[in-house]
């Protein structure tokens, strides 16, 4: 029993891990948008 507990404590840490990784970049990464253009040129229809 002690083995499982230790592995579910193991799992829910690296869990909490990525949380709060995610939680950092979302809340204080900011990127700056920008517009961004590009064209697109259409297939000539084959008759």
């Amino acid at each position: 029993m002690p083995t499982l507990i230790r592995f579910i404590l193991v799992l829910g840490g690296l869990a909490a891990l990525a949380y709060g990784g995610l939680f950092a970049l979302a809340n204080f990464v900011k990127v700056a948008p920008h517009e961004i253009s590009e064209t697109v040129e259409l297939p000539k229809a084959q008759p």
